[in-house]
């Protein structure tokens, strides 16, 4: 730097020395605004620090007025300074006044100053304030000067977020990075979770950020980047990816990252102004994200979460760390924040310390919000960028009614929730005790309320709800959490023990439903340009008969004196019905040809979940043992509007004319074949839903185990016949209505049922 005493490298030592020293944090600061000015031969330097109400307010200054200091404040994006917080960029000028977003502060006395170099306070990409310095004379400031203006602001921030400015903040202006936040998402599983972040990728913190030795450092970053690209290509010869498909280009994209000359230049560069390696990947990725997440483009904004991973890895490379979860030492009411997570990553923590997840990634259906609804936790999913907004031990409520979170919560925000929880608790009581009364209509129609399951620990929830039994068991959650394919045994094993769980109670066990979003890590997945219509299900079981038989022998073993049910998912044709059924029959006679014990009943059922077969009711009536109606899948395909695609997911009501006339047609054709018919999708959870379903002729439903409480007490105040009239008349009436939700809200009101 153009007559600076010492250079970058002297600034930072004598950083780190004011850093250590016992004093407070205004004095702290004073020392730093001096020793950089005096660095960097300025007339002044001036730290600005972001309040939580979004307003810039002058915490030390060297050359400006002293009275100014806690004094002048600034909006975001007013002045300059305001301008830097907002862009998230450096700005240097030769002339500060001739800009048009110059706006001068008199108290501060900088009318006299025309050289002005600013850069943004950050850390994770988020801005935490602004360091500037300024000049009299009409400076260019080069580009080594604003690296250095960058290096020193990194210190800064680090200051900032160890919440040691927070102890001179005035009364009612709290610094931003302690600032409550409110922030909305997608509900994945319902409850409501009070507690404090544990981070499941837990970053690496960075404490020692100015190096002793520039060369050494540019040498541990260079290692640390032959071994993180060493790995990558490791991945992508390996056998399941080396074969390309989807998995693999992501790989290379990954590894293209790693080979970006640009960003390998900007962290050795960051290095050579004195920064340890690891705090130079930090740096340059905290610039990175800080660009990238003011991107519009959702493609550029999506390449942020893969350089965040690969500078994750390499920071893990530089501090020798291998990235492990530490479940074991997890916290009292612990809340799992993570950009996305499986479902065996899940079931590995300790579920009596957990009280929520909150999630970057994940829809309603996700894998992992199957487990966290089967584990009774709330959850909430599409929370953008929480990851680097959270530091771990931060209070957190998580709100998985109305899929939301609020981060670092008032007092009074804190109190309300905590009442609404225990509101919660009351109305779960209140539940509780409906547990022995008859699931029965008003006017007598018996309605049976099944659990929808596919762990273990969903079975206790049978004696908690008072449920008839599981109405749908997702058997391809045990291959989603296993490491491999389950052998027959082991899937044997694990059946048996559920139909000996629920004893004389029913069970309805799905064949596999993987494929689509559902991808086993240790399979091949199909390169498919629509998954969700592509080969999945019951395609993949008649395409590789091999994996079906082997689930289907051992249900049939597992099953042995006991009643069994078993249904065939994404069935779009009574042929491929018919076809899964000869698998079944072959299966049945090989065990009686070998003396093998068998199930006392056998019944074998299909998932009405494509709309085709709605074309085909009749037909599937009578080839069939029973019908379940998978209503997630039915309506979005019915609709052709994704249910995980934010922009589509609201574009169909469940209670609109159209879903309800494919239901009627459904469950009108039952009633006339003899055929059982049940309802398993999440509307049959839901107490409004529910009593459409009821009113068209359902009788049997399936649901999350928190829901039978909510629909039970639903059913019992009302009346199914009526209910029915009403839906009937709506139905035939036809006209431009496009929905019968406000009419069936309105009678429930009227007659008191609680929806």
């Amino acid at each position: 730097m153009r007559g600076a005493p010492g250079g970058p490298r002297v600034l930072l030592r004598r950083l780190r020395e004011i850093m250590a020293e016992p004093i407070g944090a205004q004095e702290r600061l004073d020392k730093i605004v001096v020793l950089i000015a005096a660095n960097m031969v300025a007339e002044v330097c001036s730290v600005y620090v972001l309040r939580a109400d979004g307003t810039l307010e002058l915490y030390a200054t060297e050359g400006l007025k002293r009275e100014a200091v806690h004094l002048t404040t600034m909006r975001a994006g007013e002045g300059l300074v305001g301008l830097i917080a907002e862009v998230a960029h450096p700005l240097a000028l030769a002339d500060a006044q001739a800009h048009p977003s110059f706006s001068y502060k008199p108290e501060t006395g900088e009318e006299i100053y025309h050289g002005f170099l600013g850069v943004p306070i950050l850390r994770a990409g988020n801005t935490l304030g602004v360091l500037v310095v300024q000049n009299r004379a009409h400076r260019t400031y080069t580009e080594e000067e604003i690296e250095a203006a960058q290096t020193t602001a990194m210190v800064v921030a680090e200051m900032i977020a160890s919440g040691e400015l927070q102890t001179i903040a005035q009364p009612g202006a709290a610094i931003a990075l302690k600032k409550p936040l409110y922030l909305q998402g997608v509900s994945l599983s319902e409850g409501v979770g009070l507690g404090h972040v544990v981070l499941h990728e837990p970053r690496v913190v960075v404490k020692n950020l100015i190096a002793e030795n520039a060369d050494v450092e540019v040498e541990r970053l260079d290692a640390a980047i032959r071994r993180v690209r060493a790995t990558i290509d490791e991945l992508i010869e390996r056998g399941d990816v080396a074969d390309g498909g989807e998995h693999r280009e992501v790989l290379e994209t990954f590894r293209m990252f790693a080979h970006d000359q640009g960003w390998l230049r900007r962290m050795r560069e960051a290095v050579l102004t004195g920064l340890t390696a690891e705090a130079a990947v930090e740096r340059v990725q905290s610039d990175n994200r800080a660009r990238m997440m003011r991107q519009t483009d959702p493609y550029l904004r999506e390449r942020l979460h893969d350089l965040d991973d690969l500078a994750n890895r390499l920071l893990h490379q530089l501090v020798g760390r291998d990235f492990v979860v530490a479940g074991s030492e997890l916290p009292d009411n612990a809340i799992i924040v993570a950009r996305s997570m499986g479902p065996a990553a899940l079931l590995d923590y300790d579920r009596a310390k957990l009280r929520g997840i909150v999630l970057e990634e994940g829809g309603p259906t996700s894998h992992v919000a199957i487990v966290a609804r089967a584990l009774g936790l709330p959850a909430v999913g599409r929370v953008d960028n929480v990851t680097s907004l959270v530091e771990p031990g931060d209070a957190l409520i998580v709100d998985g009614v109305a899929g939301e979170i609020q981060i670092r919560p008032r007092p009074d925000v804190e109190s309300a929730y905590a009442e609404k929880a225990r509101l919660r608790a009351r109305r779960m009581e209140q539940y509780r005790r409906l547990r022995d009364i008859p699931a029965v209509t008003r006017d007598g129609a018996a309605i049976d309320l099944r659990l929808n399951a596919g762990l273990l620990v969903d079975l206790p929830h049978l004696e908690e709800t008072g449920a008839h039994g599981i109405g749908l068991f997702r058997t391809e959650i045990q291959f989603m959490v296993a490491q491999a394919m389950p052998s027959t045994s082991e899937q044997q094993k694990l059946y048996r023990a559920v139909l000996e769980h629920c004893g004389e109670a029913p069970v309805t066990f799905r064949t596999l439903d993987i494929g689509g979003d559902k991808v086993l890590p240790y399979m091949s997945a199909a390169e498919e340009e629509n998954p969700a219509l592509g080969w999945r299900a019951i395609r993949i079981g008649l395409d590789r008969p091999g994996l079906l038989r082997s689930q289907i022998r051992a249900l049939l073993k597992a099953g042995a004196g006991h009643p069994i049910e078993i249904m065939l998912p994404m069935v779009a044709t009574v042929e491929e019905f018919v076809r899964g059924r000869d698998i079944v029959n072959r299966e049945i006679a090989y065990l009686r040809r070998h003396g093998h014990e068998m199930p006392t009943s056998i019944a074998l059922g299909v998932m009405v979940e494509v709309p085709s077969l709605l074309f085909q009711i009749r037909e599937i009536c009578m080839a069939a043992d029973f019908l379940s109606v998978g209503s997630n899948d039915l309506l979005q395909f019915l609709f052709a509007a994704d249910r995980e695609n934010r922009q589509v997911a609201q574009r169909y009501d469940p209670l609109s004319v159209s879903s309800l006339r494919a239901l009627r047609l459904i469950a009108d054709h039952a009633l006339e074949a003899d055929c059982r018919v049940s309802v398993c999708g999440e509307i049959a959870g839901r107490p409004l839903e529910a009593l459409a379903l009821i009113g068209l002729g359902f009788r049997s439903l399936s649901m999350s185990p928190s829901s039978i409480g909510p629909v039970k007490a639903m059913l019992l105040a009302a009346e199914a016949e009526a209910a029915g009239a009403l839906i009937r008349e709506g139905l035939d009436r036809g006209g431009e209505a496009y929905s019968l939700r406000g009419a069936l809200a309105a009678f429930a009101e009227r007659r008191q049922i609680p929806v």
